[in-house]
């Protein structure tokens, strides 16, 4: 019989690890992606505002401030789990974690969790940022809430499987300079995909990075490349799948009690 008391405490303590891991270095990991975004904000702002087509009625400021959040977002959420794990690793202190009684499924949980709250964090505060220079709309709060929990929870899961694999700190940084950054930039946060010729509009729709930034910028400004509700299922679709791929990893012990 299942004692739900005690999978709390597990997974509670687990998760309080890690908020205080990611907290005790603000800086480095809050304030610093906050000031890159707004330099990007800034730079691609002035640049690009009279060369790019966007939405109606939307201007190319405000229009850039929802992908940059969301990609952030996705950023750190991928950085939370995935610096936490191959630090674990590298240090040797993963097997306390190993040796206690958490499960599999209350280990997913505690990261996945703690890798949401810290990409919705430092969205938060960039969109708070971005107030006292643009005035940004947001029509549909609950996509918004909902875009942001499913991108998170999805680079949150895809860190947990890139630093189960990892072994070293330079594979952990090949995934996120060769698979996230890349991703990242070619997913729409500095452009409307209608802007691109026919062939690499059908290629941006193949990046599921860009559903995510397509779907968080329909919550505010009601406007989209595609229909929110197939970009939602679409990034749904690549989170189950992920999750089951890491749950039976976690299950398996693969890398981790090697």
């Amino acid at each position: 019989m299942i004692n739900f008391k005690t999978e709390f405490i597990g997974t509670w303590t687990l998760l309080k690890k890690e908020l205080l891991r990611f907290w005790r270095v603000v800086f480095q990991t809050v304030a610093a992606p906050v000031i890159t975004a707004v330099l990007y904000l800034l730079i691609f702002s002035h640049v690009l505002a009279n060369h790019v087509k966007v939405y109606d009625n939307v201007e190319y400021t405000a229009f850039l401030i929802p992908g940059l959040i969301m990609m952030s977002l996705l950023q750190n959420a991928f950085a939370n789990s995935s610096s936490s794990l191959i630090q674990s690793k590298v240090m040797g202190n993963i097997v306390f974690i190993l040796l206690t009684p958490i499960t599999h499924l209350q280990f997913f949980l505690a990261f996945l969790i703690a890798s949401i709250v810290r990409g919705i964090f430092v969205g938060a505060c960039i969109y708070l940022f971005a107030l006292l220079y643009v005035d940004l709309p947001m029509l549909h709060p609950w996509v918004i809430f909902g875009f942001a929990m499913i991108g998170g929870a999805l680079l949150g899961t895809f860190g947990i499987i890139a630093g189960i694999w990892a072994h070293r700190f330079d594979q952990m940084a090949a995934f996120q300079n060769f698979v996230i950054m890349p991703l990242s930039f070619l997913s729409g946060v500095f452009y409307s995909i209608h802007s691109l010729p026919l062939f690499w509009q059908k290629v941006s729709q193949l990046n599921p990075f860009f559903y995510m930034i397509d779907g968080f910028r329909y919550g505010f400004f009601g406007q989209s490349d595609v229909a929110p509700l197939l970009s939602f299922s679409i990034v749904t679709f690549f989170f189950v799948v992920l999750a089951s791929i890491t749950l039976g990893m976690l299950k398996s012990g693969y890398k981790l009690r090697s």
